[in-house]
């Protein structure tokens, strides 16, 4: 394998199993028809002012860059449990996936070898620390831009518009983000934009809450929890894994992926946006589209493109 990779061993999916899947888990307490109607929902409160926007692209090298020179390999902070995002792939074991795409198109920028990178796989709550850490260089991990993660990293502009929603059972009562979540056992990422909705607004639900997204759906396999929040990007793709899981009412956020940097590491910043206006540009045959086509359309079907990027300073 071209890259180095430093890994976690990988959750085993299992065939999901209901002993009734009509009613849902038989130990669940039903509520009423009634009470899917649901309140106004939780939203994602942002305390600064458009926290996509970012620094302006440039590909003039600076200390953080010189010293990636330096090193000879990228450091990227990945998932490799996201089916179709960052993932191994089944036939010949190596990372493969949407985020991945673009890992390899940001070393291949800054060190003329898309496979000068190490991997390192790192679980949801792990994304912020592995950077002020200096762990890694960049995490591409489906990471959500947000003002309160800006004030520990920094980010690039958006590379794809997401949105919460709920992952339930076929055959489950529950509808969506709404009044029937209550008395089921429902499960987050910890350190996730899901997990903080949860917490501000819980519907009378359980909330369980795991290292990463991919652990929910095995507890769901398992009967442990009831139904998973998560980004409906990456439950898209659970639910190519698993046929008898589906997504349940609408998504509730309206969020966006970044590439996560060192909130100190501008020169990276700009580069990293330089690479994504060369990766957007194009059309249908973007390195974007192309990577969309290849990795998501099966399972997510229907993007017309990458969101327009915002820029701070001109």
């Amino acid at each position: 394998m071209a890259a180095a990779c430093a890994v976690t061993a990988a959750a085993v999916l299992l065939p999901l199993a209901h002993a009734a899947p009509e009613t849902g888990h038989p130990a669940l307490v039903r509520e009423p028809a009634s009470m899917a109607a649901a309140p106004a929902p939780w939203t994602l409160t942002d305390t600064c002012q458009d926290p996509e926007a970012s620094l302006s692209p440039s590909a003039v090298d600076g200390p953080t860059i010189e010293r990636i020179r330096k090193a000879g390999k990228l450091v990227a902070g990945v998932d490799q449990n996201s089916f179709k995002w960052g993932y191994r792939n089944p036939v010949d074991g190596r990372l493969d996936g949407f985020d991945i795409a673009l890992v390899k198109a940001i070393a291949k920028d800054i060190l003329g070898d898309e496979n000068a990178v190490i991997y390192r796989a790192i679980p949801t709550s792990q994304r912020v620390p592995a950077l002020q850490d200096g762990r890694v260089d960049v995490v591409v991990r489906t990471m959500t831009i947000n003002c309160k993660r800006l004030e520990d990293v920094a980010f690039s502009t958006a590379y794809f518009e997401a949105g919460q929603q709920v992952l339930a059972p076929k055959g489950s009562p529950i509808t969506g983000y709404d009044a029937s979540l209550k008395g089921r056992r429902i499960c987050t990422a910890a350190g996730s934009t899901a997990e903080a909705a949860l917490k501000a607004q819980p519907y009378g639900s359980v909330p369980v809450s795991v290292p990463n997204q991919l652990d929910c759906l095995v507890r769901l396999q398992l009967g442990e929890v009831d139904g998973i929040i998560t980004d409906n990007a990456l439950a898209a793709g659970q639910a190519a894994q698993d046929p008898s899981v589906r997504l349940v009412g609408s998504p509730f956020t309206k969020e966006f992926y970044g590439v996560a940097m060192k909130k100190d590491a501008s020169d990276l910043v700009r580069r990293v946006n330089k690479v994504l206006e060369n990766y957007r540009a194009g059309g249908d045959n973007s390195p974007w589209m192309q990577a969309y086509v290849t990795h998501l359309k099966p399972v997510l079907p229907g993007v017309a493109g990458p969101p327009a990027p915002k820029y701070r300073d001109g």
